[in-house]
């Protein structure tokens, strides 16, 4: 009991910090959509898409890598060095290559008037790449609130400085012609900033954490650094087929927009990625979630009834994401203010589009403990894999006639896909009796109300109107829900007496 009590302690900080920093990262797009065009908001997502690719390829999964092999008779500290002394040589060995090819990935980026955003966030990946296997000693050695404290430093810090960049630099500048603020600024950098507070921000995370980057000590052992390789490098395949699903379409986007100039192809890919914010409120819970489910899951693994308590929790979990689907699209009029740039807003009708990718992601997830209890990670990377390919076809073929509505659709059919393979493949390996039929009359009634309000709606010109008719399906939705589950919920403790 004690063990589970840590346990549970140390994935609330781990998964809380997690969440609480990408929170707060979060709410800076209010603040970049008001202080940005749409082409710069374009660019500087661009460069935050093009990011994650890079640190797959840096990291090449020696994180993981490092638990597996500390977890076992091996001296820990030989597993520290030898990972990180293999991460320091390839780090500094991409950072050269990046620097060297600036220009050149700059043009592939579509940024080629911007070559210095490359070499800062060469930067910016070398500093976040150094300090993988730091936080991850924090974590093997059981210091959450270390680990915890410092991810969300270096998120408050990053944005203190994209707010001091956008907003007091410039003031400071005019104020003071011949200081030092009036040579820091230039209006021209633009989304470049954002990278610079960035560089700031991991600077000052590698140096909170650089009483762990110092006991790397002087062991290295050839046969230790090829085990670890060969068990890590399927990983980096997998990362980056992951990364391709996530954050591919805006670079794809950047290509091949459906329109004439450089600025019109940023501003598409802005209005995009701004509405694709929208659609995290999902996100958020499902990251929630996977950081209680994982370690709960793999617990009640041995139980006879485990298959049972996974479709129960399968079953509240469609429920919520449904719920929480109505209450980002019916409200759309309102969660659209968190986009301060009106123009953006053309884009909104992506979001019911990738607010069901992101529960069919959200349920992907849930179905993937077949392939983790029976140690088949293969199938999760091939599932990945597939989706990658699905996002890929997709967007080359949709992008330029459709532009970023083919976006949404590709990330759709991706985690859809990769939803419904896994539900087949993983009941033949590992069957859990879900309720199939309950679960897709959940989501079918959802989609009828989401419906029925667009149709309402269109003929209703009054915000507050639609507001109105949001709430009252929103709440006819839940009434529906609480009928079929009475018994269910009739049992838990508050909830059980608001339903009798």
């Amino acid at each position: 009991m004690a063990s589970l009590k840590k346990l549970a302690g140390q994935t609330a900080w781990y998964g809380l910090s997690s969440i609480a920093a990408r929170f707060i990262n979060y709410l800076l797009t209010p603040y970049l959509t008001y202080k940005l065009s749409e082409a710069t908001y374009g660019e500087q997502s661009i460069i935050y898409s093009a990011i994650p690719f890079l640190n797959v390829i840096f990291t090449y999964g020696m994180e993981t890598a490092y638990f597996r092999f500390s977890n076992k008779d091996i001296d820990e500290d030989k597993v520290f060095s030898t990972a990180s002394f293999s991460l320091i040589t390839s780090t500094v060995f991409f950072t050269g290559l990046l620097l060297l090819f600036r220009q050149d990935l700059a043009t592939l980026l579509n940024l080629r008037y911007h070559p210095e955003f490359i070499t800062w966030a060469a930067f910016v990946i070398m500093l976040d790449t150094l300090t993988t296997l730091p936080f991850a000693k924090l974590r093997h050695a059981n210091r959450p609130r270390k680990y915890a404290f410092i991810r969300i430093m270096s998120i408050l810090i990053n944005v203190g400085l994209v707010y001091f960049f956008y907003s007091r630099l410039p003031m400071l500048a005019v104020k003071y012609p011949s200081s030092l603020f009036a040579k820091w600024y230039d209006p021209a950098i633009g989304a470049g900033y954002t990278i610079i507070a960035g560089i700031i921000a991991s600077g000052l995370t590698f140096c909170m954490l650089l009483p762990e980057f110092l006991s790397i000590k002087l062991q290295w052992s050839n046969k230790l650094w090829r085990e670890m390789l060969v068990y890590s490098l399927p990983l980096m395949v997998a990362g980056f087929a992951g990364m391709i699903n996530e954050t591919f379409d805006r670079i794809m986007l950047g290509w091949w927009a459906p329109v004439a100039t450089h600025e019109q192809k940023m501003q598409q890919v802005g209005i995009y990625s701004a509405c694709y914010k929208l659609s995290l409120l999902i996100s958020l819970f499902i990251q929630a979630f996977r950081m209680g489910a994982e370690p709960f899951f793999f617990q009640h693994s041995k139980g006879e009834d485990a298959p049972k308590i996974y479709a129960r929790v399968m079953k509240f979990f469609v429920i919520t994401i449904c719920v929480m689907f109505l209450f980002v699209a019916l409200y759309l009029d309102i969660w659209k203010q968190f986009i301060r740039n009106p123009h953006m807003w053309v884009g909104l009708k992506v979001v019911p589009i990738l607010l069901l990718a992101n529960m069919s992601l959200g349920v992907y997830y849930n179905l993937a403990i077949w392939y983790k209890l029976s140690h088949n990670t293969r199938a999760g990377a091939t599932i990945t894999i597939i989706g990658a390919v699905l996002t890929l076809l997709v967007n080359y073929f949709f992008i330029p006639y459709y532009g970023y509505m083919a976006c949404a659709w590709a990330t759709l059919l991706c985690y859809s896909s990769m939803m419904v393979i896994s539900y087949f493949w993983g009941q033949k390996v590992y069957p859990v009796p879900y309720n199939t039929r309950k679960l897709l009359g959940i989501f079918g009634v959802m989609l009828f109300f989401y419906f029925l309000d667009l149709g309402i709606c269109s003929f209703i010109t009054s915000v507050w109107a639609r507001i109105g008719v949001g709430t009252l399906l929103l709440l006819v939705y839940l009434r529906f829900i609480f009928k079929i589950e009475k018994k269910e919920l009739a049992r838990m403790p508050v909830i059980g007496k608001w339903v009798k």
